[in-house]
């Protein structure tokens, strides 16, 4: 229990080992160096291993050839393969790309369509009044907490983890009863199978790119089935209860207005629909052929390139063929890497970051009672002309409706005379920069000449 307790306690920092090397990077984390030395994101340590074979399988051919025996072709065989290996690797990153761009953009549907149903419900539903009015307050801010709870399962259960005391994702869900919760019973620890599924071979298989050390992330649930346990659809089951919330507002005369209704089971359908293009993404890859003869035709051409290479280049036949595999490889993995982009590799797509932004989006949203307009609009401090008039609502609204009126008119003016004065002050500033530049110029110059002289 103690183990558990302090993997659960774990906190993911930039400086930790695992974390430079894993885990979707964080998209707005800056650096100060260049793109060609960075090694966070890089491709690189995926490639350690392959480019020491095909260094070793160089340095072999070449010392056979130098010393023995004269192994070189002729180097049409490049021209004829590279021809064929550029159109595949072109396929292979473009359907990768396809892939993962499609994967941000519903992720991007999820989260518009999660924050819109959460402004109708928290703005557009009328609240009664005195204690009837605080139940309906929490019972809204309990609604909000499972469009939140739908974002966290979802990306739970397209990561393959299928259980439900997630740390983000339990305290929203615990008083829910959901096949998912019944089938937890006896279950693994879902944060203790996770930070220990991956660790001695395991992550170093998955760090250098070799399969036969990498976990199936599928492992846990294909060991749950043959036990017969089976832990449902998570996400369907929230939005179920979500729904059964919606149908009560509507049906107890909180939200009457047909078109926020609408609004409403239009936005659930899309958050549904975000869910299943996310399914689909996962569970339709490339067909296995093509990874097969991609990876074949690739593989091929970086151990024909020394008996190409030698002829001309000799001993720096070695170096040329590590570099060229790494063009080469490296493009097939960026592609085998991007194909899922709901997984934890580092250039995968950052859905904590998404759900943790949309937790947060909602939380600030719910920090305080909707708005009411009237003391807002009425306020002091409200310039209804400003740039105009810096003259408050209470004041214009002692005025005449043909007096301001005019005053909208005159802001019209005042706004055409701003503009025609900050493009002058643009020019006055250009003007004042190239006179300076043409002073120096002739300062130079006449220091040039006093020289001569």
């Amino acid at each position: 229990m103690e183990k558990v307790e302090k993997i659960q306690q774990r906190v993911r920092t930039g400086v930790d080992f695992d974390d430079y090397f894993s885990g979707p990077c964080d998209p707005t984390r800056h650096s100060r160096l260049p793109w060609f030395l960075r090694l966070h994101g890089s491709i690189l340590p995926k490639l350690v291993i392959p480019l020491l074979f095909i260094g070793g399988w160089a340095t072999a051919v070449t010392a056979i050839s130098r010393y023995v025996l004269d192994l070189s072709v002729d180097s049409v065989l490049l021209i004829v393969l590279g021809f064929v290996v550029g159109l595949a690797l072109s396929f292979r990153s473009s359907t990768a790309y396809e892939r993962y761009a499609e994967g941000r953009k519903l992720w991007a549907q999820m989260v518009l369509h999660s924050r819109n149903l959460a402004r109708i419900i928290w703005i557009h539903s009328e609240e009664r009044e005195g204690q009837e009015g605080k139940e309906d307050a929490l019972k809204k801010l309990s609604a909000i907490n499972l469009i939140i709870a739908f974002a966290q399962s979802v990306k739970h259960k397209i990561r393959h983890e299928p259980e439900y005391d997630y740390a983000d994702l339990k305290p929203l869900i615990n008083h829910l009863s959901t096949y998912s919760k019944q089938a937890h019973e006896g279950d693994i620890p879902a944060t203790l199978y996770n930070d220990t599924i991956n660790k001695g071979l395991n992550t170093w298989g998955e760090y250098l790119g070799m399969p036969i050390f990498t976990s199936n992330p599928r492992k846990m649930l294909k060991q749950y089935a043959k036990a017969g346990i089976h832990h449902g659809n998570l996400p369907l089951e929230i939005m179920n209860y979500l729904s059964a919330y919606l149908d009560s507002l509507m049906n107890d005369g909180h939200i009457t207005v047909p078109a926020l209704q609408s609004q409403m089971l239009n936005s659930i359908a899309s958050m549904l629909e975000s869910y299943g293009g996310c399914e689909k993404v996962l569970h339709t890859p490339l067909p296995i052929a093509y990874n097969i003869a991609i990876s074949q035709i690739t593989w091929l051409y970086t151990m024909l390139l020394p008996f190409q290479l030698y002829p001309k280049l000799g001993w720096i036949t070695i170096p040329g063929t590590i570099v060229a595999a790494y063009i080469i490889l490296g493009i097939a993995a960026i592609g085998r890497e991007i194909e899922n982009p709901f997984g934890l590799d580092v250039n995968d797509l950052d859905m904590d970051g998404y759900v943790s932004q949309l937790a947060n989006d909602l939380i600030i949203m719910t920090s305080s009672l909707p708005p009411k307009m009237e003391e807002v609009l009425e306020s002091s401090k409200n310039l209804p002309l400003w740039p105009y008039s810096l003259a408050g609502y209470p004041a214009w609204k002692e005025r005449d409706i043909s007096e301001i009126m005019q005053s909208a008119r005159g802001r019209v003016d005042h706004q055409h005379i701003s503009i025609t004065r900050e493009k002058q002050n643009r020019e006055r500033v250009e003007t004042f920069g190239s006179n300076i530049e043409c002073g120096l110029q002739a300062l130079e110059y006449t220091r040039r000449q006093n020289g001569k002289c």
